[in-house]
């Protein structure tokens, strides 16, 4: 039996995968984003420690709210951090037929050894996958989360390959992926796939600042402001043809 770190959870979720959905938010993240609106969900190790079973307890409390569609989705920090617990969860929330979603940005897939190994157990037990594409350009990606985004598109490819449906998610941040270029670039990559449901265009806010301050970490977009209404439209008029 596995114990999960967990950040915090919400009751009713009702844009994070299908239906309304009790959300577990797990503690942990590898990803630096500059946008990051949840810094405290970084560090390792730490935050409340629950049982799949308790937490399962718990999110069935709201059952009776879920609907045909509705059930648990697990998001971070990053979830994939604590595969093996999540594994347990997924697995158990199956037995309590209970749907799952899983929110991730992928930095830690790989497709290969016992990580992916891990992977394809737990796409088993998982109806949904949100899956946040932070930068299509490599180059960028980087700058932006101090990452490569190579195995992040890599998953994204695997899970077209096992037909996983998949809402992608993606930041819109004036001057940094609100460009045009990059948009068409996002608008091909998602053309390949085939098991795309939704394309949701998440405006860059700022609620997250206050949080910098009290860890005393340097906000690092100061002066970016939310993108206008006009360039969120033609954002989706580009990735949602």
């Amino acid at each position: 039996m596995h114990k999960g770190f967990v950040h915090s959870m919400e009751s009713f979720g009702s844009v994070d995968g299908p239906g309304i959905r009790f959300l577990i938010f797990l503690q942990g993240c590898p990803m630096r984003c500059q946008f990051c609106h949840n810094p405290d969900s970084w560090k390792t190790g730490v935050g409340e420690e629950w049982s799949a079973d308790d937490l399962l307890d718990k999110a069935e409390r709201f059952k009776s709210y879920w609907g045909d569609k509705g059930g648990i989705t697990v998001s971070g920090g990053e979830a994939l951090m604590q595969i093996d617990f999540l594994i347990e969860l997924f697995e158990k929330a199956h037995q309590r037929g209970i749907n799952t979603c899983l929110d991730t940005s992928a930095q830690p897939f790989r497709k290969e050894g016992e990580m992916f190994e891990k992977f394809e157990r737990l796409m088993a037990v998982t109806d949904t996958v949100l899956l946040d594409i932070k930068h299509i350009n490599d180059e960028e990606h980087r700058k932006l989360t101090l990452h490569s985004n190579k195995n992040i598109l890599d998953c994204a490819r695997y899970l077209s390959d096992i037909h996983k449906p998949v809402w992608i998610r993606h930041v819109l941040i004036p001057g940094i992926t609100d460009k045009d270029e990059y948009l068409q670039q996002l608008r091909s990559f998602l053309d390949t796939l085939t098991n795309v449901e939704r394309i949701d265009i998440l405006p860059y806010h700022t609620l997250g600042v206050y949080k910098y301050e009290k860890l005393g970490i340097p906000y690092p977009l100061q002066g970016i402001e939310s993108p206008s209404k006009d360039r969120i439209d033609h954002a989706n008029a580009i990735l949602q043809k």
